[in-house]
């Protein structure tokens, strides 16, 4: 069986805007076999009953998303999330593949028996196909390199409390021993770059959103990523990533690091980028997370530092928990789940935001699918409608508009700062590898048939 997927505006790489053309899906194999460019109307079209057919008409046909950055929290805190709902969620919004974090889960993905228990509790539920980041804590050098042989990504670090007892952070010297160890490994090591202790002023009103700000200053992402590419100085083989990047007087330290030939990538999160400080209002901790949403200043020199390059991609950071750890009813910001829910909503945030400030699809495309799908050493199945890849691809509507409401929310715990927001561009329909797992339209809940890479 073979499945063709013929449009009028298609987005293949390379092109700054979609073309029509037609693509090609093995369905034995869910490779993409073919690509040509034009439309194929219905009187052009086989009867050959072998072949399946789906005509996108003007929708935009995209590659499957690619999310790097989301937290599952299977097995442990299966009430926060799941690998059923959250990777359902990831479709609804065009993501054929998250790359789970090794916290907050429990056990976390330190060593090999806890990754084996992971993939365990991901069988048989994902909608999407995930992948899997280890994590490097305090006196688990010994368990890297089994780690890597067993086939995760790359090791996810913390250079500040990370909120969860079993994950603590690492000191500068044992950064030392593990950077050693991986030098001549082809992963990479992601840090959580805030450094120092976030604290909170006596007498301060937990329900202010400026205290939980101030209580985390761009400082404290300067000084981490000064550490950073002062260790990477030492071990200039091993490719160091800052994860979700919020603090723009860091993209300075980031320009003069790639100046200098340093191997380093940065991305940065959907709520950087479309929320901003002023809009914030008190008492809502549903806006909390770390590093914390800063001023429309700053969100504008981050938009500028992705468009530059020195920003290499976007994730969701999809951190959800609880409703009873968001406080939601005491509004008390300081003491909540530090996270935000945003799986399923990335594209039309993106979309939506990016139409203001001259952003083409073409440009979100290589932020939310190529970019990530390389970074997480995924670019030989991800990232592209090209030959030879999986035939993973979106057909979505750019000019829909829809709000935000909590039935559009297909995570766990239905809690997002979103709802309530106009938003542009909606997922109609996600296929992995020829196969749809996702259908707006759809009654019925489809069969899950990612697979674990």
């Amino acid at each position: 069986m073979i499945l063709i997927c013929t449009g009028r505006n298609v987005l293949l790489p390379n092109m700054t805007s979609p073309v029509p053309a037609t693509l090609t899906v093995d369905l034995s194999t869910g490779k993409i076999t073919d690509i040509v460019l034009g439309y194929q109307s219905s009187d052009a079209r086989s009867d050959d009953p072998t072949v399946q057919w789906i005509d996108a008409g003007d929708k935009f046909v995209l590659p499957g998303l690619v999310d790097a950055h989301v937290h599952l929290n299977e097995p442990g805190r299966t009430d926060w999330e799941g690998f059923r709902t959250g990777t359902r969620a990831a479709t609804s919004g065009g993501v054929t593949v998250v790359v789970d974090m090794p916290l907050n889960s429990i056990p976390p993905t330190t060593t090999v028996e806890h990754l084996e228990l992971k993939r365990k509790a991901a069988r048989d539920q994902c909608y999407s196909d995930v992948a899997f980041w280890g994590g490097l804590i305090p006196g688990n050098q010994r368990n890297l390199e089994p780690l890597l042989a067993a086939g995760i990504k790359g090791f996810k670090c913390f250079l500040i409390e990370s909120g969860v007892d079993e994950f603590p952070c690492v000191s500068g010297h044992e950064l030392e021993l593990s950077m050693s160890k991986l030098q001549n490994t082809s992963t990479v090591l992601l840090f959580h770059a805030e450094l120092g202790s976030a604290g909170t002023p006596e007498n301060s009103d937990v329900r202010l959103y400026s205290t939980f700000l101030n209580s985390r200053p761009q400082k404290l992402e300067t000084d981490a990523i000064s550490l950073i590419t002062s260790l990477q100085e030492k071990y200039p083989a091993l490719r160091c990533h800052i994860v979700h990047l919020s603090a723009s007087s860091a993209l300075p330290l980031i320009r003069s690091a790639r100046d200098a030939g340093l191997n380093l990538t940065v991305e940065t999160c959907f709520h950087y980028l479309c929320l901003s400080a002023a809009e914030i209002p008190d008492g809502h901790p549903e806006f909390k997370c770390c590093p914390p949403v800063r001023d429309a200043a700053n969100q504008d020199l981050l938009w500028d530092g992705l468009k530059e390059g020195l920003i290499d991609f976007v994730v969701s950071d999809h951190s959800p928990c609880i409703v009873e750890l968001k406080r939601l009813g005491e509004g008390d910001i300081m003491g909540a789940w530090g996270g935000i829910s945003t799986l399923g909503l990335g594209l039309s945030l993106l979309w939506t935001e990016g139409q203001r400030r001259g952003i083409s699809i073409a440009q979100i495309v290589e932020w939310m699918s190529l970019k990530p799908a390389e970074h997480a050493g995924l670019g030989n199945l991800k990232g592209q409608l090209k030959v030879g890849l999986d035939g993973d691809f979106v057909i979505w509507d750019p000019h829909t508009e829809f709000m935000v409401t909590s039935d559009h929310l297909n995570f766990k715990n239905k809690i997002s700062p979103y709802v309530g927001m106009t938003l542009r561009g909606e997922v109609e329909q996600t296929y992995l590898r020829g196969t749809l797992v996702y259908d707006i339209a759809a009654h019925e809940e489809l069969t899950p048939v990612g697979q674990l890479l």
